[in-house]
């Protein structure tokens, strides 16, 4: 998958796409029809996605709690896996944040990037102050030549799918129904940093991965799988502050079963498969050294337990 930033720098390679548009983040089902519906309508064509970076939210209201339940990086690897050829990740900035729709539609979808269809949700808004709207894209696309095909929003029993109804779903601890909507397991991604060491000493070392951006999920003790050198391995991790040993940031420790290697500068993607229990302190090291062992056994039968020993 082509990666490109620069949307006045398109190259003539990345034009005549057919294109989805939105935040996309979480690349959940819902996004999923998006997509596919791209590429039904013009199946000749690159399969691409538009997006921003960073989301608009975390522009216009830095102030907030992380809120992504994909940083970059994850929703690039998520989308590649749906097949996306050419992702346009376009930095919204405050020069971008003042684009009115019309500049929008005429400069970036037309003449940068040349699209000969487009695909979005009912809810689609863009432009300055969220001046347009499906119904402007669809007059502007006609008049330019360009298809368009509005997705409405997939649901289940519960309602419609989103991203706001999954970052409910994690933060209330609960994996299996968040993946259930994403069609894959949620995954925190990021770099190794080193720690203090306190697990090695006691035979359970750990990869820690600061949550950085990303959505806090339920703090506790999670069943988790990742993939090292192309090979799945199981753990168990704590999402949270550890207060045992007077934690103050929140940060994911995973523990990798049958796993004896250096990870420290590596990037990557902990899916969080099973909740085991709420974070707690303990009166001290020894007794969280024995609740770890038992939490390992535990996440060791639900992963055993999960569809195809989750793999």
């Amino acid at each position: 998958m082509k990666i490109y930033s620069d949307w006045r720098t398109v190259p003539v390679a990345a034009r005549g796409a057919s294109v989805a548009l939105g935040n996309f983040d979480g690349v959940h089902i819902g996004h999923a029809a998006v997509l596919r519906a791209a590429h039904a309508a013009r199946p000749d064509a690159p399969r691409a996605v538009l997006t921003f970076e960073p989301h608009p939210r975390e522009f216009f209201r830095p102030q907030d709690a992380p809120f992504r339940l994909t940083l970059a990086a994850e929703r690039a690897a998520a989308l590649q896996a749906l097949g996306v050829d050419i992702l346009y990740q376009l930095p919204f900035d405050a020069e971008f944040s003042h684009l009115t729709a019309e500049a929008f539609v005429q400069e970036i979808l037309f003449k940068s990037i040349g699209a000969v269809h487009l695909s979005c949700g009912a809810d689609f808004a863009f432009g300055h102050r969220r001046g347009g709207d499906v119904a402007f894209l669809a007059d502007r696309a006609e008049n330019l030549g360009i298809g368009l095909s509005i997705v409405p929003a997939v649901a289940d029993a519960q309602g419609p799918i989103s991203s706001s109804r999954i970052r409910r779903l994690l933060q209330d601890g609960y994996p299996e129904r968040a993946a259930a909507l994403l069609g894959r397991p949620y995954s925190i991604r990021g770099p190794v940093l080193h720690g203090d060491a306190r697990g090695r000493t006691i035979g359970f070392p750990t990869a820690n991965i600061e949550l950085g951006r990303h959505l806090e999920p339920q703090r506790g003790v999670y069943a988790v799988t990742t993939r090292i050198a192309g090979k799945l391995v199981k753990g168990v991790a704590n999402l949270g502050l550890r207060p045992t040993v007077g934690g103050t940031q929140s940060r994911l420790e995973a523990h990798f079963f049958d796993f004896d290697g250096d990870l420290y500068g590596q990037e990557l993607a902990v899916q969080l498969r099973h909740f085991i229990r709420d974070e707690q302190k303990f009166p001290s090291f020894e007794a969280l050294k024995a609740q770890i062992g038992r939490d390992a056994n535990a996440a060791r039968h639900a992963l055993d337990a999960l569809p195809g020993g989750g793999t």
